[in-house]
C-alpha cells in the first residue's frame, strides 16, 4: 500500500513552506509515523551532500533531519542551480544533468516528469507519510503548463493541500483569496485548509480576519501560526538575509562580517555564529560596509566563483579585504572563498566561464583547478594547525560536506587532515592557512557547528581584543525541531488535517 500524502504551498516565496514542512515532518515523527519530506524541483544554490555522494536540495536535507531519516535523493530529484547569464545547472537525482538556459528547461518538462512521479512513488512505498513541499505560489499562471512542483504534482498524488501565506509581508487576504480564486476546479477542490504564517501579536486579534477567508472561500483556516524568532534552521530563500543588518551590534564582543556575494551557497553555515549571545554576524555588499574593520570577514561558498570574484573587484570589496587582510583583520574562505582567497583560478574546461584564467586575491598559498567532475561527500577530519585563529584547536574533530567543482594545490600548510569521506576511510588534506594563521580556507561546509572549533575560533578572535568570552553556545538543531513542533502544535488544529489522511 503506498503511503499518505500531505502536501504544503504558499502563495509566494518565503512564505514559509519548508519550515512548516519541517514542523510537520516532526510532529508527525512524534506521534510514530514515519515520515519523508519531497520536494520535485527546488531552485536553491544551498544543498547538501546525501550519503551516497549526492546532491539535493538544503530545505530537504533539514526537512529530513526534522523528520529523523538520512536524506536521499528521491526527496528532491530536480534542483535548478542558478549561475550567471540566465543559465543554470540542472542536477538530477543528485547529479549534474544539463547547463541549461532559462527558456530551454521547460522543453524539458516531459522526460523531467517521469524522474520526479518515480521519486514521489519510491518515497510512498517505503514511507507510512511524504509531506510534500511546493515551490513559489501555484497560481503563476504563466507557468502552469510547465508545472513540475505545485498543483501538478498535488494532483498527481492526490494530496490535501495546505497553503500558507505570510501575514507579515501585508495582504494576507489577496494572497489566501487571491490564489484560491485563480485556480482552476479541480486544483481548487485539492485545498484543504490555510495557514496564515508569521503573525506577531495576539491570534485572538485575528478572528475576524479568519471569519472572512473562511465565509469567502469555504476552506477552513486550520492555523495562525506566529512568527517564531531566533530559529537557526536551514532556508532555501537567500530572501530573509535582505532583512540582515549590515551594521555591528553595539552589545557584541565580536563582529563578523559576511561577504554577501550574488550566488552565494549555502548561507546556513553561518547560523551558529549568529547564535552565540556575544557575536554579532552582518552580510555586507559594499566597501561602505567594510570601512570599521570587523574582527573576521568570511567568504562563503559561491556557485559561480569567478563571476562573484568579479562581483568583488567592481564593487571595490576584493581590494579592502586584501587591504585589511594584510593589516590584520581575520579572514575565512569557505568553498568558493577558499578557491578566490588563493593565488589563481584555472577552469580549462569552461566549467564556470569563459576565462582559462584569473587572478585570486592572493591571500593564500593555493591554485585551484576546476574540473568536469563535481565532488559531492561528507567529509570528517582534525584541525592540523595550531596558531592564530586555531590556537588550542589542533587535534579537534571536526565534520562537514563538501559540495564544489575544483580541487586546490596548496604551497603550504594545510588546515584540516581528513579521516573520512562518505563511508570510506581517507588520510588526504583539505584547506590551507597563511603563516599567521589570521587567514584560512576550506572545502568544509558546515565548519562553524562544530561546537569545539567554533568555541577555539571565537576565543581567539576576542583574546585579540583582550576580552573574555561566555562559554560558547551549544548548537542543537534537534532541539529547534522540537521546538518548532511544540509551536505548531499550539497554533495549528493536528486534528483536522490529521482527518484529511485518514483511510
Amino acid at each position: 500500500m503506498s503511503g499518505r500524502v500531505l502536501m504544503v504551498q504558499g502563495t509566494s516565496s518565503s512564505a514559509g513552506k519548508s519550515l512548516m514542512v519541517a514542523a510537520l515532518c516532526r510532529i508527525f515523527k512524534q506521534d510514530g509515523w514515519r515520515v519523508a519530506p519531497f520536494k520535485a524541483q527546488n531552485m536553491a544554490l544551498n544543498s547538501f551532500a546525501t550519503r551516497d555522494g549526492r546532491e539535493i536540495g538544503r530545505a530537504q536535507a533539514m526537512q529530513a533531519q526534522a523528520a529523523g531519516v538520512d536524506v536521499t535523493v528521491e526527496m528532491n530529484p530536480v534542483l535548478i542551480k542558478p549561475e550567471a547569464d540566465s543559465f543554470a545547472q540542472i542536477v538530477v537525482m543528485g547529479k549534474p544533468w544539463a547547463r541549461l538556459p532559462a527558456g530551454e528547461y521547460m522543453r524539458r518538462r516531459a522526460e523531467l516528469w517521469t524522474i520526479v512521479t518515480r521519486a514521489l512513488d519510491s518515497l510512498r512505498a517505503e514511507y507510512d507519510l511524504v509531506v510534500i513541499e511546493g515551490a513559489g505560489s501555484p497560481a503563476e499562471l504563466n507557468l502552469r503548463r510547465g508545472d513540475l512542483v505545485n498543483m501538478a504534482i498535488a494532483d498527481y498524488a492526490d494530496a490535501p493541500v495546505l497553503l500558507v501565506g505570510d501575514i507579515d509581508r501585508g495582504g494576507i487576504f489577496a494572497q489566501l483569496l487571491g490564489t484560491h480564486m485563480l485556480l482552476e476546479g479541480r486544483e481548487r477542490a485539492l485545498i484543504k485548509g490555510f495557514i496564515v504564517n508569521k503573525f506577531r501579536g495576539e491570534p485572538r486579534l485575528f478572528e475576524d480576519g479568519v471569519r472572512i477567508i473562511e465565509e469567502r472561500s469555504g476552506v477552513p483556516v486550520v492555523g495562525v501560526m506566529p512568527f517564531v524568532h531566533d530559529l537557526r534552521i536551514a532556508d532555501e530563500d537567500s530572501a530573509m538575509l535582505d532583512e540582515m543588518p549590515r551594521g555591528a551590534r553595539v552589545d557584541a564582543k565580536l563582529d563578523i562580517a559576511v561577504v554577501h556575494l550574488p550566488h552565494m551557497s549555502n548561507f546556513d553555515d553561518f547560523d551558529p555564529l549568529r547564535a552565540e549571545a556575544d557575536v554579532s554576524v552582518r552580510y555586507v555588499d559594499r566597501v561602505e560596509d567594510l570601512r570599521q574593520p570587523p574582527d573576521l570577514i568570511i567568504l562563503p561558498g559561491t556557485k559561480t566563483t569567478i563571476a562573484d570574484l568579479s562581483f568583488l573587484r567592481a564593487r571595490g570589496l576584493a581590494t579592502r579585504i586584501v587591504e585589511l587582510a594584510r593589516e590584520g583583520t581575520a579572514v575565512v574562505g569557505i568553498c568558493g572563498g577558499y578557491q578566490m582567497l588563493g593565488a589563481k583560478i584555472c577552469d580549462p574546461v569552461r566549467a564556470e566561464s569563459n576565462e582559462a584564467q584569473v587572478s585570486g586575491l592572493g591571500l593564500l598559498p593555493v591554485v585551484t583547478t576546476f574540473e568536469a567532475e563535481k565532488q559531492t561527500v561528507r567529509a570528517h577530519g582534525n584541525i592540523a594547525v595550531e596558531r592564530g585563529m586555531f590556537a588550542q584547536a589542533c587535534g579537534l574533530e571536526i565534520s562537514g560536506y563538501e559540495i564544489h567543482m575544483g580541487q586546490s594545490r596548496v604551497q603550504g600548510e594545510h588546515l584540516v587532515r581528513v579521516t573520512a569521506r562518505g563511508e570510506s576511510a581517507v588520510d588526504d588534506a583539505d584547506g590551507a592557512t597563511d603563516a599567521s594563521g589570521w587567514i584560512a580556507g576550506t572545502y568544509f561546509h558546515g565548519l562553524f557547528d562544530n561546537d569545539g572549533l567554533r568555541d577555539a575560533l571565537l576565543t581567539n578572535l576576542a583574546a585579540r581584543k583582550n576580552l573574555a568570552r561566555s562559554a560558547t553556545t551549544r548548537f542543537d538543531r534537534e532541539a529547534m525541531y522540537d521546538h518548532l513542533a511544540q509551536v505548531a502544535r499550539r497554533n495549528l488544529k493536528m486534528e483536522i488535517i490529521k482527518s484529511w489522511l485518514a483511510r
